[in-house]
């Protein structure tokens, strides 16, 4: 990583050199938890919330990751010493193709972004270790090309990978968490070369926590196999390493946090969506200003949690 890099990145991180970031790029995921608007007014909604969020939550967080969509208007209030991640992936993939191909958006380039004033870029990949070559070679020259982009105007790049199987349907189900550690595991492998111009990964944990001996009533791993897996992806890791929360309770993040410290993983911080602040989303379409009021005392209470546990599992990067 290049000094500019780095000092990017400590602009992303806390005292500790730990990311302790707020993810609120979501598109679809909160497009499907607003209802029986019409596209226009829920448009509205969703800028409003994201601009709320950021309003008051940025306070608390290293830093925040946007995207160009909804989240403008929140660059503008978010707390001066917060640092700003941006997504530069169109969400989603094309349910029509095979493979679920990553795609740009097309008015966006790097150059763009560091024009806005972002401390680093941020590109989400959904990704089969086992679909073939066929297909995970377009993926991985994707991958080269936007590396390569970050490597000439020399900004952190973020590479979230998200795990699927293409003949399991469900990634929630018991059937992909018993494949569930080696596919997240496997793809770091798969991105390990420096080719790809990878500073930060940003990674599920590598087991169906709800699975693990102790933390539901279905048993897929036991405590040792789910440590096993924790301590392999670790491992793996060459470069700095975040998790994402996938939508889990704030409790279970933070819970997630602790089995991984104890089970030997050195990672580097979280960067913490719907863990935090998913709760105000129905409270903020009853009124702005009841989901203010959330935003600023569960809202304000899960991130300050999710802080004290950082402080407690996490490895500063540098």
């Amino acid at each position: 990583m290049s000094e500019n890099k780095k000092q990017y990145l400590r602009k992303l991180s806390n005292e500790n050199k730990v990311i302790a970031a707020l993810a609120i790029d979501q598109r679809g995921a909160i497009e499907s938890m607003i209802t029986g608007l019409d596209t226009e007014t829920r448009t509205k909604k969703i800028i409003a919330f994201k601009k709320a969020v950021s309003e008051n939550l940025t306070k608390y967080a290293s830093a925040i990751l946007l995207d160009p969509i909804y989240g403008m208007a929140a660059i503008k209030v978010k707390d001066a010493n917060c640092g700003l991640l941006m997504s530069y992936e169109i969400t989603g993939y094309d349910h029509t193709e095979v493979g679920r191909l990553p795609r740009l958006i097309t008015d966006l380039s790097v150059y763009r972004l560091k024009e806005i004033g972002v401390d680093a870029v941020k590109i989400l990949l959904y990704y089969d270790v086992d679909e073939g070559d066929e297909i995970n070679d377009q993926k991985k020259a994707f991958i080269e090309r936007v590396g390569a982009e970050c490597k000439a105007y020399d900004l952190p790049f973020f590479l979230e990978i998200v795990s699927y199987d293409a003949n399991i349907q469900d990634t929630k189900s018991k059937e992909y968490a018993k494949v569930k550690p080696h596919k997240v595991n496997d793809a770091i492998k798969d991105f390990s070369d420096e080719k790809y111009g990878i500073d930060v990964l940003k990674l599920e944990v590598p087991v169906n926590m709800k699975f693990v001996e102790g933390f539901g009533d279905e048993v897929v791993y036991s405590k040792e196999e789910a440590q096993k897996a924790f301590k392999e992806q670790s491992d793996l890791c060459k470069v700095p390493f975040i998790f994402l929360s996938a939508g889990v309770t704030n409790e279970m993040f933070i819970d997630t946090l602790h089995f991984a410290k104890g089970a030997g993983s050195k990672f580097n911080g979280v960067l913490c969506g719907r863990a935090t602040w998913a709760g105000g989303v129905d409270e903020f379409l009853k009124s702005e200003q009841q989901g203010i009021d959330w935003i600023n005392s569960e809202g304000k209470q899960n991130i300050e949690n999710l802080n004290r546990a950082l402080k407690e599992t996490a490895t500063p990067w540098e």
